[in-house]
């Protein structure tokens, strides 16, 4: 039983490593292009939103919104990613013997220890801004972790549904394109109407934002609601996304 664990780990960490390495492969920036898109991004988004929105403290919302895009950007790459994994690795589906939802979470991998050296770039950047860090930041491995099992489940459902249906890719970037403005990223959450905030807060996506921002910029711990909203909506979703993926698995080499 050790043996088979440590057989799973060490897969885990080597397809992990080469998914990460190949990603920034003759690059010329390499890692650098994940730290300065967003950063581009929150400086396009902070100069017109803060006119439409008329900010009056410019430093704060650039570091509100640069919370809100690196956990964004956690989500949806790594999920646009996922829904790939098994159709792009032919050769480990249908020739090596690996059960097949490692792949899956060894990408998802590689994007978690990238999005986890995007905040730790991200802390010195919000001392600029003139945040002040308090231990309540500890919590946020906490956090990566948890949207980390979200996409997980995610891909797993995306990853075996894409084989048999080839149009999901599409889909998927409507829905993340959707996703974006739904989300409370470049707007605060109470600008939500009341009679809709309920279900609004119901999106783990937007709970995970939150979550962030509380620990990072208001000091606080993530609230009791958006706590059971995100390990609800993992716990669902990680069910639906294995019943799924056992169900399709038998027929990947056949897609293929």
């Amino acid at each position: 039983m050790h043996g088979a664990l440590r057989h799973y780990v060490d897969v885990v960490a080597v397809l992990a490593e080469k998914d990460f390495k190949v990603r920034y492969r003759n690059s010329v920036l390499g890692f650098l292009w994940s730290l300065l898109n967003p950063l581009s991004s929150m400086v396009i988004l902070t100069i017109v939103f803060s006119f439409l929105f008329h900010v009056q403290n410019v430093p704060a919302y650039a570091a509100t919104l640069l919370v809100g895009l690196l956990v964004w950007r956690f989500f949806s790459i790594a999920t646009n990613q996922g829904l790939s994994t098994i159709l792009g690795n032919p050769s480990l589906v249908s020739k090596v013997y690996v059960s097949r939802y490692v792949i899956v979470l060894s990408n998802n991998m590689a994007n978690l220890l990238g999005a986890a050296l995007e905040f730790v770039v991200l802390l010195p950047l919000l001392v600029l801004f003139g945040v002040n860090l308090t231990p309540y930041f500890l919590f946020l491995p906490v956090i990566l972790i948890l949207e980390f099992l979200l996409v997980f489940a995610i891909s797993l459902s995306l990853s075996s549904l894409y084989l048999r249906y080839r149009d999901l890719n599409q889909v998927w970037d409507i829905v993340l394109q959707l996703g974006f403005w739904l989300c409370p990223i470049v707007y605060d959450a109470s600008l939500i109407p009341e009679r809709y905030r309920f279900l609004y807060g119901l999106n783990p996506v937007t709970c995970l934002i939150e979550s962030t921002r509380r620990i990072l910029l208001q000091r606080q711990l993530p609230t009791v609601f958006g706590s059971v909203v995100i390990f609800s909506s993992i716990g669902i979703l990680l069910l639906i996304g294995f019943l799924i993926f056992i169900r399709l698995e038998r027929g990947f080499a056949e897609e293929l």
